[in-house]
Formats: structure tokens, sequence, C-alpha cells
């Protein structure tokens, strides 16, 4: 029977990673992350997990150390932020064109400079096309429940690629919700045993990795780390599906829709403000205003074809991103979802920036967004990028 706990985010992941008994676990305190590596030592020190604790001068060096494991054929975890992220960007590229499935989390804060702690997506954002796959948890207990996952869809044949579960710095990492967690035979049963075959260092197999490649091998490797990519798509909706059905929580797969099935309007949203986005929502509808809400659960492969669906019958659609493009003077996945609606459904759209810095996006803020979506659809035409929490001047 699943046992239900109060949990703040990084504990979350933490018990999930734990869940998944990894082999190898690299540890390197970063805010807001730090509490992760802590629960584990911990964890590992009690005795509550067998894993190996490898506690490094860097986090270059940390994700050095779990694909050095996970070539050896281990299931391995870590977990990073904002300048750490950075700093492993080298072995971080590396990790997912030898196509290793390690899962790391991402506690998501701003970048340098200016100097700030605080919550933010640029980081794993700015990384997005590192051939990693990213996932959005929206609550501490999909965070729970993503890190087991990933390690599910990371190890499936049909993608072989290392996975980040994001989610936002303090207003998930250090805050405290209700999360059912799973017993441990049943994870068990979900994830299997890890037994590498594609890749593996063993002196009685020899094998040369990461040789000098030239242009007509190193093509084919593109190729294929794209089409596995596109792979995970599929293997995301399916591990959602077996989740749901062992453990009675689905979250939608790529993407998760809400009461967007007569929508004329839709706002997009990632991560944990998509809570006071649904909230307003709700209050916009009583107000008869058929809106819907789009939550972006996967950044990483992009989940167009979704989008082109959920969105074909709206009138416009607002995006709300906790980062910024520079040179487009708009939010990233605004400008992904620009990028996949094109061809189909081109209703106006209207592109948003807030929260950065930790700074909150409350649900006033998301009632003049749904006005003002509804505004660019009456005049048919683009919104300039909303700047929320900035005057002008």
């Amino acid at each position: 029977m699943q046992r239900l706990d109060v949990l703040n985010g990084n504990m979350a992941a933490a018990v999930g990673a734990a869940l998944a008994r990894p082999d190898v676990i690299a540890a390197y305190p970063i805010t807001p992350q730090t509490p992760i590596v802590e629960y584990l030592t911990q964890f590992a020190a009690d005795g509550k997990i067998d894993a190996a604790m490898s506690e490094v001068e860097s986090e270059l060096s940390a994700m050095s150390v779990v694909s050095g494991a996970s070539l050896a054929g281990s299931r391995t975890f870590t977990a990073t932020a904002s300048q750490g992220l950075a700093l492993m960007y080298e072995p971080y590229f590396r990790a997912s064109t030898l196509r290793l499935p390690i899962v790391m989390a991402v506690v998501n804060r701003e970048m340098i400079s200016p100097q700030s702690v605080w919550g933010g997506q640029q980081d794993s954002m700015s990384v997005r096309d590192a051939g990693w796959i990213q996932i959005y948890a929206k609550d501490n207990q999909e965070i729970l429940d993503l890190v087991i996952q990933a390690f599910k869809i990371a190890e499936d044949k049909r993608v072989l690629l290392p996975v980040n579960i994001c989610f936002d710095g303090f207003y998930l990492s250090h805050m405290t919700e209700r999360v059912m967690i799973p017993e441990q035979e049943k994870v068990d049963k979900f994830l299997g045993k890890y037994n590498a075959e594609h890749l593996i260092l063993d002196p009685r197999r020899p094998m040369a990795v990461d040789p000098l490649t030239n242009g007509g091998l190193l093509m084919e490797y593109r190729y294929k780390h794209m089409k596995a990519q596109q792979a995970a798509l599929d293997v995301m909706d399916e591990v959602d599906q077996e989740y749901g059905e062992l453990f009675a929580r689905s979250y939608g797969g790529a993407i998760e829709e809400y009461r967007m099935e007569d929508a004329e309007y839709a706002l997009i949203t990632t991560g944990s403000m998509s809570g006071a986005a649904k909230d307003m929502v709700d209050t916009k509808r009583e107000e008869g205003i058929k809106v819907g809400l789009i939550r972006m659960r996967m950044i990483r492969p992009f989940p167009g074809k979704r989008l082109q669906k959920a969105l074909k019958n709206v009138r416009a659609f607002g995006v709300v991103d906790k980062n910024v493009s520079f040179g487009c003077d708009t939010g990233i996945v605004y400008q992904e979802v620009k990028a996949a609606m094109y061809g189909g459904n081109t209703v106006p759209s209207v592109p948003v920036i807030g929260g950065l810095g930790g700074e909150d996006i409350s649900l006033e803020m998301m009632g003049k967004i749904i006005d003002a979506i509804v505004q660019a659809a009456s005049e048919q035409k683009n919104s300039e990028t909303i700047w929320l929490m900035v005057e002008e001047g």
C-alpha cells in the first residue's frame, strides 16, 4: 500500500531516486539543489539504499562520474542547478551523444548574472539542444513520480538517452506538500533491472568509446540520436499510462490538457505556475470565457504534433515563460510553440515573460494574460511581449 507523507520537492526527488535503486550516485551541492544529494547521502549512510556514493569536487566531475558508471553498466543518478549545470556542459553533452541513460534532477535557478539564487528556468532551457530529454514537473508528487518514470524512459531500448527532471527552485524544492510514496515492490516491478547491452566497458569485450569520428559516421550518430528523441514522445505516453495503471496517477504524457475540449482560447504554461493558471481558467470559465490550459511537460523532444492537435480549434493562445530568448524579445517556449504551429493553426498569439528571479506569478496576473489572449483574438493580431512586474520607462 502506498504511504502518505509530507515532503518538500528536493526530498520527493531523493525518495524517487532511492526507489529506483541506482547503483551509483554522484553528489555535489549547489543551491537550491543541495538537499537532494544530502538526503541521498544520508539514505546511503543509514543503509536505506545500496548505492555507491561519489562525493566529487565539482559538477563537471559529478557528470563525469555518472557517465563512467553508466558506461560500465550502472543505473545512475545525480542532480544540479544553474551554474552547476553550466560547469558540467562538456560531459553533459557527451552523456547524451554517447547514449547514456543517466537521470539527473535540475532544480531550476536563474543564471549569473546579476547574482540570484532564486528560481527561473534559464538554466535548463539554455541547454535544451544538448541532446537530453527534458521533462518539467508542476508539484512535488509529480517530481517523485517523474524521477521513477525517467529511468523507465531513459533505459527503453528505443530511447537510451539521459533524462532531466526539472522543477522550480524554492517554489517546489523547498515547499512541502502531501505526497504518496509508492511501494518498493511495485517500483521494482515497474522498472525491472537495468541491463546495459548497447554500450558497456568490459575488459572481456573490448570496445572503443568516443573515438575521433569522421563526418559520415557522425551524421549516422546524430540521425539515430534524433530518431531516439522522437521515439521518446511515444515512450513518454506509454510510461505515463503504465504508471497510472500501477499507481493510479497519470499526467497526460508529453502535455497535460485542462478544459481544452471546447476551448476558444488557450493558456500555455510550464512548471509550478500551472496551478495558479488552472485556478484562473476555472474563474474565467465562470465568467463565460471559454479558456483552457496546456501544460508543457516535455520540452525535449518537443511535442509539436500534440500541440497542433490541442490548439486546432482555438482563436488565440498565450505562452507564459519563466525565461528569455535573447534576440527574439520573447520567451523560449513561446518560440518553440510558434515554430510548431507554423503551417498549421496560425491564430494570434501572446508571448508573456514573468517569474524571473523567483518573482511570483499571481492569479491576478494569470487573469490579465487571459484577457490579453481574448483581446488578441478579437483584434486578429499578435500581441507584443508582456513583461510581468516590469514598469515601462
